[in-house]
């Protein structure tokens, strides 16, 4: 598992179309856990290309990406409390 979370300056029209490119494309890997963080369950060579594309997306003077590289066994490394139930990342999503 890698949880990705970013954060993208929108003091600009050009910023806030970077968070919408940044967003679209995490969504398109992985679950939205909170609004700028993803949980994507990928193997190595995705994993790669995620972090690839997303660091070819963002101003690296303004904006910020962290990724976290939670491995294989991520099911006791994750603890949720609140709003938001969990999910089960290698599930069957519900359309």
């Amino acid at each position: 598992m890698l949880l990705i979370t970013y954060d993208v300056n929108t003091s600009n029209p050009e910023g806030r179309k970077r968070l919408r490119k940044v967003a679209k494309y995490c969504v398109d890997y992985g679950q939205r856990v909170q609004n700028s963080v993803f949980e994507c369950v990928a193997d190595a060579s995705l994993i790669v290309k995620i972090k690839k594309d997303l660091m070819g997306m963002i101003d690296p003077g303004v904006d910020s990406l962290r990724f976290y590289s939670l491995g294989s066994s991520y099911h006791g490394k994750v603890e949720h409390y609140g709003a938001k139930p969990s999910y089960d990342a290698e599930g069957f999503l519900a359309l």
